[in-house]
């Protein structure tokens, strides 16, 4: 299984609410190594944390494992402003060693261009009618805390999880025509800049494919898809989606790895030491629970 890439994308993860899961992320990042890490908007939820977001430990976490992958792995990390963290604007743009935080980018790899943002600016709504924007978010902030609840029923009854909220999406005919024309725009903007591809996030729907000649990426989210972009060493992208990782398979090879290279660098919960019982149960929430939101 690969477990190295050249560039891995994630969008959408809105820390600071109670949707976000930065458990599941953090763990994510533990199994990947990349050159690059763009974190493509939306990482930090400011609106939300102005109304009734909190901001808790494992939020915190997830920062420390950026950082753990810049300092042991020398990896490169691009911060992308969006909607909700717009708060960044009076920053950027901002170098820190191999931290940069910016409003957009060109990516280039392998004789191909892709502009990449995170998508909010081809929102006329969140754009030019902010009020709208907040009311459509408090909206799906009630949508997602009434699909917390309907997958508590149905995990108590041992039933799949279920998302409302992109079932919701799906049969509203307005939402369909509003991320077709969402997608052709995007594709548009990228031949107007003379790429190959662009990539985005914003909308929360996991794609990859091709658009009139364009190649239209989008990361998803990591509210209720918990899906990643991800670009090996010879250019070829792929979506991967958290639930489809075999995480014990992934380990196997980080241990066989370790033997076969005692003085390999191991890095801290990569995996789990022989002289450690792993009886104890963890102080934080299970990482498979069923609670899903933005």
């Amino acid at each position: 299984m690969k477990t190295h890439f050249k560039t891995i994308i994630v969008s959408d993860v809105h820390l600071g609410t109670k949707g976000s899961k930065a458990k599941e992320i953090v763990r994510f990042l533990k199994q990947y190594r990349c050159d690059n890490l763009i974190l493509n908007g939306d990482i930090i939820d400011g609106w939300q944390l102005k109304k009734s977001g909190t901001w808790k430990r494992k939020h915190t976490r997830f920062f420390n494992r950026i950082l753990k992958m810049i300092e042991n792995h020398d990896t490169q990390v691009f911060y992308l402003r969006g909607n909700h963290d717009d708060f960044l604007d009076q920053i950027l743009p901002l170098q820190i060693g191999k931290l940069s935080i910016q409003t957009d980018m060109i990516y280039e790899s392998k004789g191909k261009k892709y502009f990449i943002t995170h998508g909010d600016i081809f929102d006329s709504i969140t754009t030019n009618l902010r009020w709208i924007a907040y009311l459509g978010d408090i909206g799906y902030t009630f949508l997602l805390w009434l699909n917390r609840v309907v997958n508590h029923y149905r995990f108590k009854r041992g039933l799949p999880y279920f998302s409302l909220s992109q079932y919701v999406k799906a049969k509203v005919k307005s939402a369909v025509s509003y991320i077709d024309q969402y997608e052709t725009e995007l594709a548009k903007m990228a031949r107007a800049k003379g790429c190959d591809g662009i990539i985005c996030g914003h909308i929360h729907k996991a794609e990859n494919r091709e658009i009139e000649g364009i190649h239209y990426l989008n990361s998803g989210d990591w509210v209720e898809t918990m899906s990643a972009l991800a670009e090996d060493h010879e250019g070829n992208w792929q979506l991967i989606y958290y639930s489809e990782i075999d995480f014990k398979s992934i380990q196997t090879d980080q241990i066989g790895s370790f033997f076969e290279d005692p003085k390999k660098e191991v890095e801290e919960d990569s995996i789990i030491p022989l002289r450690q019982v792993s009886f104890r149960s963890s102080q934080d929430d299970d990482l498979n629970s069923p609670a899903f939101r933005s």
